[in-house]
């Protein structure tokens, strides 16, 4: 894929345009009511652990800013740890601490900052300098996670995410982000980290990209992107696409970081996903939500071929009050099958 074509080329690689994505996609098929959940990660994981799903552990909240002075003591016991703005977006506003030094916490950067830095990062959190529209926040404090060492090497300082695109229970397209030295150790695109495309088939890796430029290894450790599987792929499939039921969004993306000791653990949703996961994929993603449109319809044979029968889409959602969707979990073992069929790399 080049990064200067036509706008016919772009509409033959099945391109998603950001208009299209907002209108045809997360304004035809998510109802605002229902993106509270997703906008809100202290919802996202209530939610999450009401149905079994495995989150990050939460040390504590700061809702208001006489709460700010007893910071202190709330992380008195802990060396590492994330605070976080609970309605953020982007990346904005997390601070991650990898340990201490004396009376200083060290930033997963290296760097290091002091006490009144940490309560002055969460006041700003609570003002709302972070968060969607400008409005008051809460902080969330994380536990860090102990992520998995297979994954080690290939994020700098960081824990590195996957994010995973679904349509309608079916997962269509997938990208890990790896922090980098420029990304202050956040898995952060447009700070500088890594997107590296993940064949939704085989979890392996198809192409990686920085500043929206290809690259083969990564620019601080130098390991080789080509080498790169993803560990626990089935499980981690089945995590994204049981998210849409528990959202209510038909349209969304699924950030899951992958823990030494528990797997696939759901980190955040986001119900307006960007599309630079197209480049790092070297595919576009409106032929893919076509394709899961009719593997989500259900019009297939008895022999798992799809038929010419039925619409392109159903009319419908998941549940909006969060219960699973009417599929069921052997029909959603049936669309990851269908879409690790359908999206491979060697196809798309």
């Amino acid at each position: 894929m080049s990064l200067l074509v036509s706008p016919l080329k772009l509409r033959e690689l099945g391109i998603l345009g950001m208009n299209n994505r907002n209108i045809g996609f997360i304004g035809r098929y998510n109802q605002r009511k229902n993106y509270c959940l997703a906008d809100n990660k202290l919802k996202t994981k209530s939610a999450a652990i009401a149905r079994g799903i495995a989150v990050p552990e939460l040390i504590g909240t700061v809702d208001y800013q006489f709460q700010v002075s007893t910071l202190n003591k709330l992380l008195e016991e802990r060396d590492a740890f994330v605070i976080k703005p609970s309605q953020g977006s982007g990346g904005k506003g997390i601070l991650v601490i990898v340990g201490r030094r004396g009376d200083k916490f060290i930033k997963s950067s290296g760097a290091l900052i002091d006490d009144r830095e940490v309560r002055r990062h969460s006041s700003n959190i609570l003002a709302g300098l972070h968060s969607l529209g400008g409005r008051n926040d809460s902080a969330m404090i994380e536990a860090l996670i102990d992520f998995d060492p297979i994954l080690k090497d290939y994020s700098y300082e960081g824990v590195p995410d996957i994010r995973v695109i679904v349509f309608r229970g079916v997962p269509v397209m997938a990208m890990m982000r790896c922090a980098t030295r420029s990304s202050d150790g956040k898995a952060n695109l447009h700070q500088g980290a890594v997107g590296v495309g993940i064949d939704i088939a085989t979890g392996k890796s198809v192409c990686a990209v920085q500043n929206n430029r290809i690259v083969s290894q990564h620019p601080d450790t130098h390991i080789n992107f080509d080498t790169l599987t993803i560990p626990h792929w089935q499980q981690l499939l089945e995590l994204a696409s049981g998210c849409a039921g528990m959202a209510g969004l038909d349209y969304l993306g699924v950030d899951i970081v992958l823990d030494r000791l528990r797997g696939p653990m759901l980190l955040e949703l986001n119900a307006r996903p960007g599309l630079a996961i197209q480049v790092a994929n070297q595919a576009g993603l409106k032929h893919r939500l076509l394709k899961a449109g009719e593997i989500a319809d259900g019009f297939f044979s008895a022999e798992g071929s799809l038929s010419a029968e039925g619409p392109p889409f159903a009319e419908g959602s998941p549940s909006a009050d969060g219960s699973p969707s009417a599929d069921g979990s052997d029909n959603a073992s049936q669309k990851i099958a269908l879409a690790r069929q359908y999206f491979t790399a060697q196809t798309t």
